[in-house]
């Protein structure tokens, strides 16, 4: 079971750019994946939530408006997509993912509940 994260590098403030979280060894669509941001000397913040089943979406309110979650079942694949990005976007950007039932509503913004890290893609908004 692995996920890769890949889609960073630099950009420019107020850019774009498609971060992606590829699967293999299993099917992504039937787990709930996170995205989660670290940036130099801070913790790692949760970004963005996908469910596995209805496909509900939730953003940390410092991203909403500007990026979007989405899936493709046919690549085994989830996007975040960047919009309008800033100077405090810059971090390195990890997917993860979780098949399991949990309690707690609001459990995606842990990142202690995911059993699965792709290992990062470092994303940097710099003129």
């Amino acid at each position: 079971v692995q996920l890769q994260a890949s889609g960073g590098g630099l950009v420019q403030p107020g850019g774009s750019t498609r971060l992606s979280c590829a699967a293999s060894g299993f099917t992504l669509d039937y787990y709930a994946i996170g995205w989660f941001r670290q940036a130099p000397g801070k913790e790692r913040e949760w970004v963005s939530f996908i469910s596995s089943r209805e496909g509900r979406t939730y953003y940390a309110d410092s991203v909403k408006g500007r990026f979007t979650i989405s899936r493709d079942k046919a690549k085994n694949t989830v996007f975040l997509q960047m919009n309008s990005l800033k100077p405090e976007d810059t971090a390195v950007y990890y997917c993860a993912a979780d098949g399991r039932y949990h309690a707690h509503s609001m459990w995606y913004k842990d990142k202690s509940e995911y059993g699965y890290w792709g290992q990062g893609t470092q994303v940097t908004v710099s003129s």
